[in-house]
């Protein structure tokens, strides 16, 4: 009954064996081209996972990056006439700040073991989404105030766009960051 099973191809090498005990078999395989980009039924991903930075860390780049482009842009114009600057200016430097602050500390892995990191960093990052979003609105609307075509509005009409990016990018973050909290990870 079990021969019946085999096909034809395995009982021809399973009786080649037999008659041949000094041949050595050969193992093969068969890949596929969706197992080396890790969809495989195994699961097995095509990268190591350890080496490749999650996408929370990528988020921290990206708001290091573009709250630079934000606080600068508006510190390369007259801003100082128009005092709602001063909020955008500083949560935007505040906030770059502690962000760039945070992705020394995430880098360097040194957590300190007493400071609960999932929810300082859920608090974080909601707190730092709800005021760069009040940031940005607050730029938006002083765009008007420049002249159309003259480097103040220019700077602050790109400052602007930088800073909804920040914006959601934080709120990206805060997702990110209410997912492992929500896990109980540390």
């Amino acid at each position: 009954m079990e021969a019946l099973k085999r096909s034809g191809a395995e009982r021809f090498w399973s009786a080649f064996m037999a008659e041949n005990p000094n041949s050595r078999s050969v193992i093969t395989s068969v890949s596929s081209p969706y197992q080396e980009f890790g969809n495989s039924s195994s699961g097995t991903p095509w990268y190591e996972q350890e080496s490749m930075l999650s996408l929370s860390e990528y988020l921290i780049f990206v708001e290091v990056i573009l709250g630079l482009l934000v606080w600068s842009l508006i510190a390369s114009t007259e801003h100082v006439s128009f005092s709602p600057f001063g909020w955008v200016m500083f949560v935007t430097v505040f906030y770059w700040l502690l962000t760039l602050f945070l992705l020394i500390i995430k880098l360097a892995s040194g957590q300190i073991r007493q400071v609960p990191w999932t929810t300082v960093v859920l608090i974080f990052n909601s707190t730092a989404a709800l005021l760069y979003m009040s940031a940005a609105i607050t730029e938006a609307t002083l765009v008007n105030k420049g002249v159309r075509g003259h480097h103040d509005f220019n700077c602050w009409a790109a400052s602007t766009f930088f800073a909804f990016l920040v914006s959601l990018s934080y709120v990206g973050s805060a997702f990110f960051s209410y997912k492992s909290w929500h896990r109980g990870d540390e």
